[in-house]
């Protein structure tokens, strides 16, 4: 991979297969650059992409396995449920910490190319809900590689696209069967320079290329580079530092999982939903219980005690019911305002 712009990552999530497609078929087949795609899928899917992406363009398409050495004219799949990383020369396949509620990460990916890599690498943004994405193009664009995103007119899910958009100073917004045809030029053009990037910024992204591989981000040292903040981690409950990029933030936990601001409140959400069920289960069996204690003391003949009994079963019952109706417009704002991707991949 002697040539520039050698390594391409591509990240998508719902509404990302059609839109990968459409990318991989206009690419030659004398590619001088290595593909890596991250499309969000479910822990226990069984990915068919590599066959599916094979089928469309001249390029053949292979789930990456951990160790495998990086070459020209491939596209490298991320498995589910694992993180796919780009190292100098090969590629790393780990369990480590999600990011953004999902594993594999677009991010991760992105931001492992950027700091490996520098300049030889094209970032691509494809449909999808949320914003994963977006923190990896600032770092494919902080050190000095090239941006694009699908035209979020297009996208079946505009939420990734239009999220690069707002933050980053994206270099191309292109419809998907121009976006392969981009990549060749991009990669035939003269090489780009490398852009002197802070140190801090460099060791970052170097520790959480290491945090996405492994873990503990406490040990090495990333929560340095943020500020504590008072929130909590929804999937350990650990402290959260906020880290700034540009214009945007996002957020890590000590143990190393990582979230934008509106994966976080995704993650949050998603937690409020089984507390409220909860306590509405509780108070329900409350009633029951305060029922079948009037019914006894009534059966006792002692009537004013039972009437008591009957009255505070009421009261309960319509704290539940009232509950019950939160619990249930939160679901439906929470569904609609922050809806799973993969409920509509």
């Amino acid at each position: 991979m002697a040539r520039d712009f050698s390594i391409v990552v591509i990240g998508a999530s719902a509404g990302g297969v059609p839109a990968l497609q459409a990318c991989v078929a206009s690419l030659p087949t004398d590619l001088a650059a290595a593909v890596f795609v991250v499309l969000h899928t479910r822990a226990d899917a069984v990915s068919r992409l590599p066959e599916i992406l094979s089928r469309c363009g001249p390029l053949s398409a292979r789930e990456a396995e951990d160790g495998d050495k990086i070459r020209a004219g491939c596209i490298y799949v991320a498995k589910p449920d694992h993180h796919l990383l780009v190292d100098k020369t090969h590629i790393s396949v780990k369990k480590g910490p999600k990011e953004n509620r999902f594993r594999p990460s677009i991010d991760a990916l992105f931001r492992s190319a950027a700091y490996t890599h520098g300049p030889r690498v094209i970032g691509v943004v494809l449909s999808g809900a949320l914003d994963d994405g977006t923190s990896g193009l600032w770092s494919i664009k902080r050190l000095g590689g090239t941006t694009i995103v699908q035209d979020p007119r297009q996208a079946s899910f505009d939420s990734m696209p239009l999220s690069a958009l707002e933050q980053v100073d994206i270099d191309h917004t292109l419809p998907t069967d121009e976006i392969g045809q981009k990549v060749a030029r991009l990669i035939g053009e003269e090489a780009r320079h490398a852009v002197h990037a802070p140190q801090d910024l460099i060791r970052q992204m170097q520790i959480e290329t290491e945090v996405a591989a492994s873990a503990n981000a406490f040990k090495k040292g990333l929560i340095e580079f943020g500020e504590f903040t008072v929130l909590t981690c929804p999937e350990c409950h650990g402290s959260l530092v906020k880290l700034t990029e540009g214009s945007a933030v996002r957020y890590r936990c000590h143990t190393g999982h990582g979230f934008t601001a509106s994966a976080l409140l995704a993650g949050i959400t998603e937690m409020v939903e089984p507390a409220l069920w909860d306590v509405t289960r509780a108070l329900e069996e409350s009633v029951m219980l305060l029922d079948h204690i009037a019914k006894q003391l009534a059966d006792a003949g002692r009537s004013e005690e039972s009437r008591r009994f009957h009255d505070k079963a009421r009261q309960t019952e319509k704290r539940a019911h009232a509950l019950q109706e939160l619990s249930i417009n939160h679901e439906h704002l929470s569904h609609d305002a922050l809806r799973d991707p993969l409920d509509d991949a």
